[in-house]
């Protein structure tokens, strides 16, 4: 599986701030076996989040791209809306599946506007921006993304288990 990694933070990207979500994310997926085929910081500015994530889509071919930041009530929180631009279909499983599983940790977790959606044959995943809650919300869909991603690159016919 090859994915990318993308935090959206102003103050990450100015060099105020050390980015830990998204070494977080990285060493989560490497345990997965995934190959990590990028890794960046962009400031919350929706066009250039947009454009970097049709990047990834269509001219690295990722499979997966995992966001992390960028998906509160904060005025430059714009993640949502930068991916929702740019995917051709919603998948809102993913998403709901994080907020359900981090409401039973903090009732924060309904502030979250994440989304997911598929661009081609690459899945996009908003993440939210602290290291603990990117964990927990991978430990949530781990169980799900590996059959996704396949079912997505047609390396089985549906998304039926046997």
């Amino acid at each position: 599986m090859k994915i990318v990694i993308l935090t959206l933070s102003d103050r990450g990207y100015r060099g105020e701030r050390e980015d830990k979500s998204g070494p977080t994310i990285a060493e989560f997926m490497k345990k997965m076996g995934a190959e990590i085929i990028a890794q960046d910081i962009l400031p919350d500015d929706a066009p250039v989040i947009s454009d970097k994530l049709v990047y990834y889509a269509d001219e690295l071919q990722a499979d997966l791209v995992l966001t992390t930041g960028g998906t509160g009530f904060s005025p430059r929180d714009f993640t949502p809306e930068a991916t929702k631009k740019i995917i051709d279909r919603e998948v809102p499983g993913f998403a709901e599946a994080m907020r359900q599983e981090s409401l039973k940790i903090t009732p924060h977790a309904m502030l979250s506007r994440a989304t997911s959606g598929i661009r081609g044959r690459t899945l996009i995943i908003n993440l939210p921006g602290s290291p603990k809650a990117c964990r927990e919300c991978l430990e949530t869909i781990k169980p799900a993304l590996p059959h996704g991603l396949e079912v997505l690159r047609g390396q089985v016919d549906s998304c039926a288990t046997e």
